[in-house]
């Protein structure tokens, strides 16, 4: 055990140097000790600080999101890896815990409050992690960022995990708390006319499907469904799903075991729209949608059809492709560059459609 805990401790020093040494490297030098030679697939060029990064994880020993069969393993990974990657300069005007009443118990959550006058607009935030990992830590530089350059609350929502608790209960805790939220919006401050859901990955996901089952339910609808690189239809038959199944971060081998821990043994089909919303029969009347993809990311394309159906159902929708990015660049911006705009362009345009509310 004793050995076990030093080498943790090593893989997060060495981890932690290395994301402190990648943005103050000249882009040439990057490609150089990454083998020397660009990335560029399906049109896009891979960013030398992400690009760097992989190696030098996968000289540590990680070699993707999740250690498949092991979710306790792999929840601590993740912890560590987005520990060496916090941005401790990146501040919200206050962070307080909050407990929602859900389902099942209680389910915690966190509220980072901007800075300024009260009623700003309020996110309520679903964390990724392939319904296995992440949690309150693993997303909270990632939360204090929209925070602060968004100028507006954010609620971070610990919804309940896979394999212990299977679909749809994710949803259903992600569900409860959109409703809490509208409910308490003044109490935390925030505009109560303007509420917005969104996450990352299966916090898309979760996005996703809350927005349909508000509409379904005649809930107040989210002012704006905030969807990064979000996993849509667990069929897994798109193209960028083969062209990235290994090697940038997110792997095949991660959704299989992903899918099976979520679904398997639930009751629910991957086809079921509470977990795979592109095939939902209907989209018509949903919340105004912000979907951001990346070029590397192996749920690119479902990200980008989601977009795409919405829209030919009548629904708003922003799309943009962050060309240069992988999954999980939410969570890399201390590497700065390219990282750091693909994140401050999103995060604006965040900004600017909830300031349209």
């Amino acid at each position: 055990m004793a050995e076990s805990r030093f080498a943790t401790r090593a893989r997060a020093v060495s981890s932690r140097a290395g994301v402190l040494v990648i943005p103050r490297l000249p882009s040439g030098l990057k490609r150089l000790l990454s083998g020397g030679r660009e990335i560029t697939i399906d049109g896009n060029t891979l960013d030398p600080s992400i690009q760097m990064m992989l190696i030098a994880q996968r000289a540590v020993g990680m070699s993707s999101l999740a250690v498949p069969g092991d979710p306790i393993a792999t929840r601590r990974q993740n912890r560590e890896a987005t520990a060496s990657l916090d941005e401790p300069d990146v501040h919200a005007a206050g962070i307080e815990p909050v407990t929602i009443p859900g389902p099942a118990g209680d389910i915690p959550a966190r509220h980072y409050r901007p800075a300024g006058d009260t009623g700003a607009p309020l996110l309520v935030f679903f964390h990724g992690g392939g319904f296995v990992f992440g949690d309150l830590e693993t997303h909270d530089s990632a939360c204090r960022l929209i925070c602060r350059d968004a100028g507006i609350n954010v609620l971070a929502i610990d919804y309940r995990l896979a394999p212990e608790h299977k679909a749809p209960a994710a949803v259903e805790d992600c569900y409860a708390a959109y409703l809490w939220a509208r409910e308490h919006a003044t109490a935390l401050g925030a505009d109560p006319d303007r509420v917005a859901v969104g996450g990352d990955s299966a916090g898309g996901c979760l996005a996703a499907v809350v927005t349909r089952q508000a509409r379904d339910a005649g809930a107040p609808l989210p002012t704006l469904q905030f969807l990064i690189y979000p996993a849509t239809d667990l069929r897994g038959n798109s193209t960028s799903r083969t062209l990235f199944a290994e090697g940038f971060l997110l792997t095949k081998r991660n959704m299989d075991w992903f899918q099976d821990a979520y679904v398997g043994g639930s009751g629910l089909e991957v086809t079921d729209p509470r977990v795979s919303p592109l095939l939902a029969d209907d989209l018509a009347g949903l919340s105004p949608a912000l979907v951001v993809t990346a070029g590397f990311d192996p749920l690119r394309d479902e990200g980008e059809q989601y977009a795409e159906k919405l829209r030919a159902a009548g629904v708003m929708v922003d799309a943009r492709r962050m060309g240069p990015m992988t999954h999980a660049f939410l969570n890399m911006n201390v590497l700065g560059g390219q990282v750091s705009r693909c994140n401050a362009e999103m995060i604006s345009a965040l900004r600017a459609h909830l300031a349209r509310g």
